[in-house]
């Protein structure tokens, strides 16, 4: 057997075993049990199976195409043509594999009853976020899953997966040691406000905006480049504080408690602002967008958790460079207007009259703890006015946890229904003329 002809019997061996496994990858539908409240929203699991299924029939196609042209041309190739053909191949099942394994993390979560339907609660509170600005409109779905870590994230739809194909959906991931409490709410509506940031292309509109408006020369300039550096990071945070009020920056402030070292490093580089600015900015857009001395409070109850004495004279100068640029960046951030806004500014573009302390306390108090009542409100607006409770100390961190963590169940319950309701519906037919 010549070298050619052996490495053709291996790698036509090879390409067919490689059929067997992906045969074997069975349909997420197929995979796993749940509780049927917990399940993902009906339009995502299709857009999901189909993305999935397309990719392994064309795998399939490339496989078989790949074994007639070792049968055929291939024959006389070197083996080490062979070979290169059959590692695209692998990468590629590999690669659909990850993609795979990206959805199966999703969905396997959900089989654990109690897990589960607070998922799919989540799912409803991603949702209705990415509505609350009337601007988004044609929205992705959006489905979440929990990891560890203190962090939450976001694949964006339509961002490319392993091998470069476009996620059909978008992809949260939640930390778990935020389930469940407003906290959850607030690295949630985070990442939303990623996914809305992009479709409505806020990040480069508002680069362009503070490019024009930053200082020329000195210090300024310098704040500013920072500021320009960390837009992506800052407008999420606003659409956060944008829907949740207070709960986004007390949830904010659990996220970035960390040692001294951490909450004062530079960024140097990363999008995030530095963690001790960051609550600031968080609390410089609550003031802007809903005016009330809760936020000044906030930020020195801050400053006072991690006071800048002690850090190095150069390091305190740059920090009060920055927050001297706070308030002036901060209204050039709400008053921003694009195409995108259809002309409105940013601080038009959600809903703020219903979500103004005062107003949201009240909102809190009227509910008088009924179930029933907050379960038929947005759930956006729930956490944010369970946030304002807890901030006037009408609510206790337990009572909240069992609280929302009851909500959670009976908005995806809710959805599930709508969602069977939907389905159920009788189908209507043309008539048929009569002779």
């Amino acid at each position: 057997m010549t070298n050619a002809a052996s490495s053709g019997w291996l790698l036509d061996q090879e390409a067919r075993a490689l059929l067997v496994r992906l045969t074997q990858v069975r349909p997420l539908a197929l995979s796993e049990t749940m509780v049927p409240a917990a399940a993902l929203p009906a339009q995502a699991a299709v857009q999901i199976e189909r993305f999935l299924h397309e990719g392994r029939v064309v795998l399939k196609a490339q496989v078989r195409d790949y074994l007639r042209w070792l049968e055929g041309p291939g024959r006389a190739a070197g083996p080490q043509e062979q070979q290169y053909r059959f590692v695209l191949l692998r990468l590629r099942f590999n690669q659909i594999l990850s993609q795979f394994d990206t959805f199966s993390a999703v969905q396997t979560q959900r089989s654990d009853s109690r897990t589960g339907p607070w998922l799919a609660g989540l799912d409803v509170l991603a949702s209705d976020a990415l509505s609350v600005t009337p601007w988004v409109l044609d929205p992705p779905e959006l489905v979440c899953y929990l990891a560890r870590g203190p962090g939450a994230a976001i694949r964006r739809a339509k961002t490319r997966m392993p091998g470069g194909d476009p996620s059909p959906v978008a992809v949260i991931r939640i930390p778990r040691e935020r389930m469940v409490g407003h906290g959850i709410a607030s690295s949630l509506v985070h990442e939303v406000g990623h996914q809305a940031a992009a479709l409505l292309g806020l990040v480069e509109s508002l680069r362009e905006e503070v490019a024009r408006h930053r200082p020329v020369g000195g210090g300024g300039q310098r704040v500013w480049a920072d500021l320009y550096s960390w837009i992506s990071e800052i407008v999420a945070d606003l659409y956060s504080v944008a829907t949740l009020g207070i709960s986004s920056t007390l949830g904010l402030l659990a996220v970035v408690s960390l040692p001294r070292y951490f909450v004062f490093r530079p960024s140097d580089g990363d999008p995030h602002p530095t963690p001790y600015l960051r609550v600031l900015l968080s609390c410089a857009i609550g003031d802007e967008l809903y005016p009330h001395p809760q936020w000044a409070d906030m930020a020195d109850t801050w400053r006072g958790m991690y006071p800048v004495d002690g850090l190095p004279q150069s390091r305190q100068a740059e920090l009060r460079a920055v927050e001297e640029q706070v308030g002036p960046f901060t209204r050039l951030l709400v008053e921003h207007r694009s195409d995108a806004l259809h002309g409105h500014s940013l601080r038009e573009s959600f809903p703020l009259a219903e979500r103004r302390p005062e107003r949201l306390l009240a909102t809190f108090d009227g509910w008088a703890g009924d179930l029933g009542a907050m379960a038929r409100q947005p759930p956006s607006l729930v956490f944010a006015a369970t946030g304002q409770g807890r901030v006037a100390g009408r609510i206790t961190p337990a009572q909240e946890s069992r609280l929302l963590s009851t909500l959670l169940e009976a908005w995806a319950l809710r959805s599930r229904l709508d969602t069977d309701q939907r389905s159920a519906r009788p189908r209507t037919r043309p008539l048929r003329r009569v002779a």
